[in-house]
């Protein structure tokens, strides 16, 4: 849903920025619809091996740059982009008012997201979820940050939301800059 909704808007030419890009599906799919290049931020070095195959596989390598780490502590050193996707991010960081300011800054066009919907039985099984990894003494939790937060931020910055479709505990949202 996401992916259509960007391509929607045109991505000829334009440039990504890929937050938490996994195994960089956002990024080849773009850069086959015609994206310019892309950058690709992750803290897991497995999945950035893994989406730097793939992009050598699809002969994108030469489009692609690759930072490894957290966002909020690298993004000085990223450059904007045209297009900013968080996909299933938000909901893996503590500190999302950080994360989204600092993320929509690099916002020039669209700004992309997939992160939980803000209803009750989502904070529920949030809850679960969480008591489950501590009781196995896993330290990392999700987070069900409230929509109405979230946007509130990006409002701040400029950027409107143009789409949004509810799927599962997922709401896909896509949100476009006024001058854009």
């Amino acid at each position: 849903m996401l992916l259509s909704a960007i391509r929607e808007r045109g991505v000829a030419g334009r440039t990504l920025l890929d937050i938490g890009g996994g195994v960089g599906t956002i990024q080849h799919e773009l850069l086959a619809a015609g994206l310019k290049e892309a950058v690709d931020v992750d803290a897991s070095s497995a999945y950035l091996k893994t989406a730097r195959r793939e992009a050598r596989r699809l002969g994108f390598e030469e489009r692609v740059q690759y930072h490894h780490g957290n966002f909020v502590e690298l993004a000085r050193l990223v450059h904007k982009a045209d297009i900013v996707t968080l996909d299933r991010v938000i909901c893996c960081f503590d500190d999302m008012a950080e994360l989204v300011d600092s993320s929509a800054r690099k916002a020039r066009r669209l700004y992309g997201l997939v992160y939980p919907q803000d209803a009750w039985w989502t904070r529920l099984g949030v809850r679960t979820i969480n008591l489950m990894r501590r009781m196995r003494n896993d330290d990392f939790r999700i987070f069900a940050h409230p929509t109405r937060l979230v946007e509130s931020i990006l409002d701040r910055h400029g950027l409107r939301r143009v789409f949004r479709r509810r799927w599962g505990m997922w709401q896909v949202a896509l949100f476009a800059r006024e001058s854009a």
